[in-house]
């Protein structure tokens, strides 16, 4: 394995993950047939966020829970689709990389599952 320490490492990470998403049963579905992601276009802003989030530099611009948002309005986003997607996260760095930035990588997500998780319960109780 390899320490996670450049914006390639970011986008070989940011393909296994999706790779594995695109493919599963669990959380899949949002990706494929309910938001209908562009692959080509959300790819590069995911490598972006991360870049961002992990190496500080300011290359992602957008608003991530504001994407989200029409997604759960159409079909439930719930805490343990999250879970999931932070399960599939944590494997995928893992197999892959290690050292302080990948552990990292694993904090932050776990974050973002925890916030948007609950930012998506809030949001399906106000409709």
């Amino acid at each position: 394995m390899k320490k996670l320490e450049t914006r390639r490492d970011i986008e070989d990470l940011v393909n296994f993950f999706y790779d594995r998403v695109q493919n599963d049963e669990t959380i899949g579905f949002f990706f494929n047939d309910v938001a209908k992601v562009d692959w080509k276009l959300h790819l590069p802003k995911m490598y972006a966020f991360w870049e961002t989030l992990l190496f500080g530099q300011i290359s992602y611009k957008g608003n991530p829970m504001a994407a989200h948002f029409p997604v759960n309005a159409e079909v439930a986003m719930e805490k343990f689709h999250f879970e999931h997607w932070l399960k599939l996260w944590v494997e995928t760095v893992e197999t892959h990389f290690t050292g302080e930035i990948a552990d990292l990588a694993i904090y932050k997500a776990r974050n973002i599952a925890n916030l948007m998780a609950h930012k998506m319960e809030v949001a399906r109780r106000l409709k």
